[in-house]
C-alpha cells in the first residue's frame, strides 16, 4: 500500500520508522509528503528523511501526483473549527483516497459529514490515534460491542495537563511545568489548547460523536482548564490526601448528550486520580456490560504512530487485490 502524509513532525517521523521496521510483514511505503515548507514525492518511497522540494500549492495536484492509496493527515489541532485538516480529508475523499488522521479536530467538528462523504466515495475514514493514541478505543467499540450502547464516559484524556499538575504539585511554576511537558513531546503546538481545556474538549467531542452519535463540537463542551490552580493550592490538597486531574465527562440524558471538562479535586483512591504522567484512562458506561475501562500508562509520539499504523493495516483490507 502506498501512503501519502500531510505534515512531517514527530508523529510522522515515528510512523516512518515504524513502517520501515514492519515492512517485511506489512509492505507499506510512504511515497509522498506535503508540508508547508516543501513537497517530497518518490514512487519508490521517500525514506525516513524525505528530500523536500518546493511545496505544491494545490492539494489536489499533490494527491494526483502522489500515487497513494491512503492519506495520513497529521497537521496540528485547530480546536476552533478543525481546519485545514477537514479540507485535507475531504479532498482525499474527492480523489478516491482512504483517509487516516491523528488530528481530533475533524472528528470533533465534522464526524457525521465526513463519515457520509467517505461512504459516498467508497473509501474508509479512520482516526484511532485521535484519542488515547494507539489504544484501540474506536475499534474496540465498533467490533467488540455489537448492540451495546454507550451511555456516557468519564476520562483523563489530556496528558499535558496531568504532567503539568504533577510538576506544580511538586513545587514548579506553571511555566516551568509546561516546559517539562514539552520535553516529552506531548504539548499541543499552542500550549493554551491544553491548559484551557480545548484539547480535552476536542477529544471529548470526538468520543461522543463516534460512540454516542452526539453530533457536537468542542464549543458545545462545558470546558474549563487548569490555569486557576497554583503550586500552593495543589500542595495543600496533597497534604489532605487529594489531587487534581482534568476530567472529561459525558452523559446521555433526556435532552441529549451533555459534555463537560473540569479540573476536579479527587480522592487519592479514585481511579481517575491514579492516572500518572503521560497516561490516559477512559471509563465507558455501557448499556449491557456496566463500566468498561481502557488505560494506557504512557502515551507519546511512538504510541500515536502505532495507532496510525493499526488504521493503515485496517484500511489495507479494503484495497482491491493486485492483478
Amino acid at each position: 500500500m502506498n501512503v501519502a502524509l500531510i505534515g512531517y513532525g514527530k508523529v510522522a517521523k515515528a510512523l516512518a520508522r515504524l513502517l520501515a521496521a514492519e515492512r517485511a510483514r506489512f509492505p507499506f511505503r510512504i511515497v509522498a509528503v506535503q508540508t508547508r515548507r516543501g513537497t517530497a514525492i518518490d514512487p519508490a518511497g521517500v525514506g525516513e528523511a524525505p528530500d523536500f522540494g518546493p511545496p505544491l500549492p494545490d492539494l489536489g495536484e499533490f494527491y494526483r501526483r502522489a500515487g497513494a492509496d491512503a492519506v495520513v493527515e497529521l497537521t496540528p489541532l485547530n480546536p476552533v473549527d478543525g481546519e485545514p485538516a477537514i479540507h485535507h480529508i475531504r479532498t482525499a475523499f474527492a480523489h478516491g483516497l482512504h483517509a487516516i488522521t491523528a488530528n481530533k479536530g475533524p472528528v470533533a467538528h465534522a464526524y457525521a459529514g465526513l463519515r457520509r462523504e467517505a461512504l459516498a466515495a467508497g473509501v474508509q475514514f479512520r482516526f484511532e490515534a485521535a484519542v488515547m493514541a494507539g489504544v484501540p478505543v474506536f475499534h474496540m467499540v465498533r467490533t467488540g460491542l455489537p448492540g451495546c450502547a454507550i451511555l456516557g464516559f468519564s476520562a483523563v484524556l489530556d496528558s499535558t495537563t496531568t504532567v503539568v499538575l504533577e510538576a506544580m504539585e511538586a513545587g514548579l511554576s506553571l511555566e516551568e511545568a509546561v516546559a517539562k511537558a514539552r520535553t516529552l513531546g506531548i504539548v499541543e503546538s499552542d500550549a493554551s489548547f491544553d491548559l484551557d481545556g480545548w484539547d480535552a474538549a476536542a477529544k471529548s467531542a470526538a468520543l461522543a460523536n463516534v460512540l454516542m452519535d452526539a453530533n457536537v463540537t468542542p464549543q458545545k463542551v462545558d470546558a474549563k482548564g487548569i490555569r486557576r490552580l497554583t503550586p500552593e493550592k495543589l500542595a495543600d490538597l496533597k497534604s489532605k490526601g487529594k489531587t487534581v486531574r482534568l476530567v472529561s465527562r459525558a452523559h446521555r440524558g433526556k435532552d441529549g448528550v451533555k459534555l463537560r471538562v473540569r479540573a476536579e479535586v479527587l480522592d487519592r483512591d479514585d481511579a481517575l486520580a491514579n492516572v500518572r504522567g503521560t497516561g490516559n484512562l477512559l471509563l465507558l458506561e455501557t448499556e449491557r456490560l456496566g463500566t468498561l475501562g481502557l488505560m494506557a500508562s504512557s502515551l507519546g509520539p511512538a504510541e500515536t504512530a502505532y495507532g496510525l499504523f493499526s488504521d493503515l493495516v485496517d484500511v489495507s483490507r479494503y484495497l482491491p487485490p493486485k492483478q
